[in-house]
């Protein structure tokens, strides 16, 4: 097995080791000594066995980007309720809703993932597939005045900042 870089070899999980004493002690109700044994062996053992499993993640290069970034999408939730509501209330026939390709830049799957997951948690907009060779997110909207108006916003608003808080 490789140690992964900045792991310790003996416990490259201590949180889940951790978690996974604590669940073992409630699920069998006791504080024997046996089960205490066997749960410290299973915390340190079971994640030695998996850690080479998962893949290595991104670490957050900007952590204060990271903290604004996060502001700015609740920001933009809050105010996205306002706009969808408004404009769901007012007359049905000035809504033109669509889909848009807003192309990627962002490659890793973390990054992809969390601006489309942003894009789906501001109201008014959802992320409804990625291509399949990661190069295209297609986005629904409930009102499009200017296509690429729209797309650049995504971009600038979202994307350009994941990939500098990434470094990817």
């Amino acid at each position: 097995m490789t140690q992964r870089k900045g792991k310790s070899r003996f416990l490259p999980m201590p949180i889940h080791s951790l978690l996974l004493f604590v669940v073992w002690l409630l699920l069998n109700n006791t504080l024997a000594f046996g089960h205490i044994v066997l749960g410290a062996f299973l915390a340190i053992t079971i994640p030695m066995l998996v850690t080479s499993l998962a893949p290595e993640q991104p670490s957050i290069k900007k952590p204060g980007l990271a903290f604004r970034y996060f502001m700015l999408v609740m920001w933009d939730i809050l105010t996205a309720n306002f706009e969808v509501a408004r404009k769901v209330l007012s007359p049905m026939n000035k809504l033109s809703p669509g889909m848009v390709a807003v192309p990627l830049d962002i490659k890793s799957e973390l990054g992809i993932t969390l601006f489309a997951s942003t894009i789906s948690l501001t109201p008014g907009t959802v992320s409804a597939e990625i291509s399949e060779d990661k190069q295209w997110l297609y986005v629904h909207a409930l009102d499009i005045d200017d296509e690429q108006a729209l797309i650049d916003e995504m971009k600038q608003r979202y994307e350009a900042p994941l990939k500098e808080i990434l470094g990817c």
